[in-house]
C-alpha cells in the first residue's frame, strides 16, 4: 500500500497534509449478464490464453462487506446494468429471479443496460423495482406519458463529502437490440439535459465530486470525457463493453473506468478527498476469486433458492465440446464459428451469419479432455431464442453491408461506432484492413471458396430480431425472398449437437484484419491499454 493511503504518519509534517482527508471507496461491477454462480474466465498471460475460476454475486457481497468494513460509512457500490440477460435462469424466469439476490446485496444504486429491455418495458420496470434500491437513469422516458422513467440522479453525503451520480443508457437502444424489446419507451440522446443536470448538481447541490454512470462503451467514454461538456465530472464509470481498466483513463475533463463483466470483477476506487477535493487516489480491478472470497452464505443461500426450479433443465446435456469455447476475440472466435456453422448445416445456405455478441462465459474441456455442453450454456451463448430467418442477396450488397458492419466496430469516430464486435459468419471468408477509411476496409470475400461474384444471388440465414421489417436479415437491409422458419437457433444447436455429439470448434480464419495483431482483443484505440 503506497504511502498515500496509509494508515499511520512518519512525521509531522505527515499529519499536517493528512489532516482533515477523508477516504471514498466507490466499488462498481458492471456487464454481469445473468451470470449468478463462478464459472470459467477467460485470461491472456504471456500471450497463452488461460481460463480461471471466477465470478458469483455471493462471492462478490463478501467482497462488499470486506471492503466496507475497511472504510466504515466511506463506501458506495453500483452496478452499470446488462444484469438481468445473458444466462438460462434470467431467460427462464424473465430476470425475476434477481429481484431477491440484488435486494439482499449491500449495492446503494443500480442502472439500466442496453439488455435490460430485452423481456420488455414493463417486465424491465418490474425486475429492477424488486430490487428495493435507487435505480436511475436521465434518458429513458416512458413514450406514453412522456415522463422520465427512473430519477436522473442520485446524490450520497459520505463522510461529509457530497457526491453526485448522473446515469445514462445508450440511445441506440432501440436500433441496437430487437427494436420490439423497448417498445413503449423513447431513448433520448446525452445532449438533452447533460449539461444542465452537471450544473444543478455542481451549482445548485453542491456536490463536491460528480461520476456519471454511463452504459454507452468505452470508445463513446473516451470520447465523452474529452468534451467541454462535461466539465466539472471527475469520472465517468462505464459499462457496457466488458472491458478490464486497470488503471483509471485519464481524459482531458474526466477519468474513465470500466470492470470487466459477468461478475468476474469488481472495480474498487479509493479518493483521497480534502475539503471537497481529490487530494490523491487509487485504482483496482478485483478479480473474483472464489478461493479468495468465500461465498457470502446469505445470499448464497438466496441465489440456490431462486436457481433450483430451473435446476434440471439447465443442467441438461447437449454434446460435448473438445476444444474451449469463448468469445472475447472482436474478429472471429470459436463460439460463433459453432453456432454459424451448425445454422449452415441446418438450413444449407450459402451464408450463415450472426451478431457479435459480448457476452456468454467460456466453456473449457477438464483432465478428460471434453467439456459438457448444456442447456445453460446454450442461453449463455444465445441469450435470445428466436426463430430463424432465410434470405437471399447478391454478391454486392453483401460487401456493403459488410463495409458497413465493419465501419461499427472500427470507425475512427467514436460516435459513429455501434454495437459489438465483427458480425459472425460461417461459408464465407473475408479479409480487411480495420482503419482504412470508411467503405474501403474489405480486400478480399470468398463464399463457397470462390471470390465473391457481384452479381451472383447468394443465400443467407440469420436469427430474427422482432420488431424489424421483414426485408431486414441481422441489420442487413433489402434482403430478397425472407422466410422465417419453424424452429428456432436454440432448436438449431440442440439438434446440431446431438447428431455431432462432440465438437472441436476453432477458429479458422474465416475473418482476419491484415493491419491489426492477432488476436484482437478491445476496440480501445489509441489509448495506453491492453485487455488481459
Amino acid at each position: 500500500m503506497s504511502a498515500l493511503f496509509s494508515c499511520q504518519s512518519s512525521s509531522a509534517q505527515d499529519q499536517v497534509n493528512t489532516a482533515g482527508v477523508e477516504t471514498i471507496t466507490i466499488l462498481q461491477t458492471a456487464d454481469i449478464h445473468g451470470q449468478l454462480l463462478p464459472h470459467k474466465e477467460f485470461f491472456i498471460e504471456d500471450g497463452q490464453f488461460r481460463f480461471k475460476e471466477r465470478g458469483g454475486l455471493a462471492h462478490i457481497q463478501t467482497i462488499f462487506k470486506q471492503v466496507k468494513a475497511e472504510n466504515p460509512g466511506g463506501t458506495v457500490i453500483v452496478d452499470g446494468g446488462d444484469l438481468i440477460q445473458g444466462s438460462a435462469v434470467a431467460a427462464l424466469s424473465e430476470g425475476a429471479v434477481f429481484g431477491p439476490v440484488i435486494k439482499a446485496m449491500d449495492y446503494d444504486f443500480l442502472i439500466p443496460g442496453n439488455w435490460e429491455v430485452i423481456f420488455g418495458s414493463e417486465k424491465m420496470q418490474s425486475v429492477l423495482k424488486s430490487y428495493n434500491k435507487p435505480v436511475i437513469c436521465a434518458n429513458i422516458y416512458d413514450e406514453a406519458t412522456t415522463h422520465m422513467l427512473y430519477q436522473p440522479y442520485l446524490i450520497k453525503e459520505v463522510k461529509g463529502v457530497k457526491l453526485g451520480f448522473i446515469s445514462y443508457n445508450d440511445p441506440e437502444v432501440p436500433i441496437r437490440q430487437n427494436p420490439a424489446f423497448s417498445k413503449g419507451l423513447i431513448f433520448k440522446g446525452l445532449e438533452d439535459n447533460l449539461q444542465p443536470l452537471i450544473k444543478e448538481l455542481k451549482e445548485e447541490k453542491g456536490v463536491d465530486i460528480l461520476f456519471l454512470v454511463t452504459h454507452l462503451g468505452i470508445s463513446k467514454q473516451i470520447y465523452l470525457a474529452d468534451q467541454p461538456e462535461v466539465a466539472g465530472v471527475d469520472f465517468i464509470l462505464g459499462n457496457d463493453t466488458h472491458e478490464r481498466i486497470r488503471q483509471p483513463l485519464k481524459r482531458t475533463y474526466a477519468q474513465v473506468v470500466e470492470p470487466g463483466a459477468f461478475a468476474s470483477f469488481v472495480g474498487r476506487l479509493d479518493l483521497e478527498v480534502k475539503d471537497g477535493k481529490i487530494v490523491g487516489q487509487r485504482y483496482e480491478l478485483i478479480d473474483v476469486d472464489p478461493t479468495q472470497y468465500p461465498a457470502d452464505p446469505v445470499v448464497q443461500q438466496i441465489v440456490e433458492e431462486q436457481m433450483a426450479p430451473y435446476k434440471t433443465q439447465m443442467e441438461k446435456v447437449l454434446g460435448y465440446t473438445a476444444t474451449p469455447l469463448y468469445r472475447y476475440l472482436v474478429v472471429e472466435n470459436p463460439m460463433d464459428n459453432m453456432i454459424t456453422d451448425a445454422v449452415r448445416w441446418k438450413t444449407g445456405v450459402d451464408v450463415a451469419i450472426s451478431n457479435g455478441f459480448r457476452f456468454s462465459t467460456p466453456v473449457v474441456p477438464d483432465a478428460t479432455g471434453k467439456a459438457p455442453i448444456t442447456y445453460s450454456d446454450i442461453w449463455n451463448m444465445l441469450p435470445v431464442n428466436e426463430n430463424v430467418k432465410t434470405g437471399k442477396a447478391k454478391g454486392r450488397q453483401i460487401q456493403e453491408w459488410m463495409e458497413k458492419e465493419l465501419h461499427n466496430v472500427f470507425a475512427e469516430q467514436p460516435l459513429e461506432r455501434f454495437g459489438g464486435w465483427v458480425i459472425r459468419f460461417s461459408g464465407m471468408e473475408m479479409t480487411f484492413n480495420a482503419n482504412a477509411p470508411k467503405g474501403q476496409r474489405v480486400q478480399s470475400i470468398r463464399i463457397g471458396g470462390q471470390p465473391l461474384d457481384p452479381e451472383r444471388v447468394y443465400t443467407m440465414a440469420a436469427c430474427l430480431r422482432r420488431g424489424e421489417p421483414d426485408h431486414m436479415l441481422c441489420r442487413m437491409p433489402n434482403a430478397q425472398d425472407p422466410q422465417v422458419l419453424d424452429y428456432t437457433i436454440h432448436d438449431v444447436m440442440e439438434e446440431y449437437l446431438k447428431v455431432h455429439g462432440t465438437v472441436s470448434p476453432k477458429t479458422d480464419g474465416r475473418a482476419v484484419a491484415l493491419d491489426l495483431p492477432a488476436p484482437v482483443l478491445s476496440q480501445v484505440p489509441n489509448v495506453d491499454y491492453v485487455f488481459r
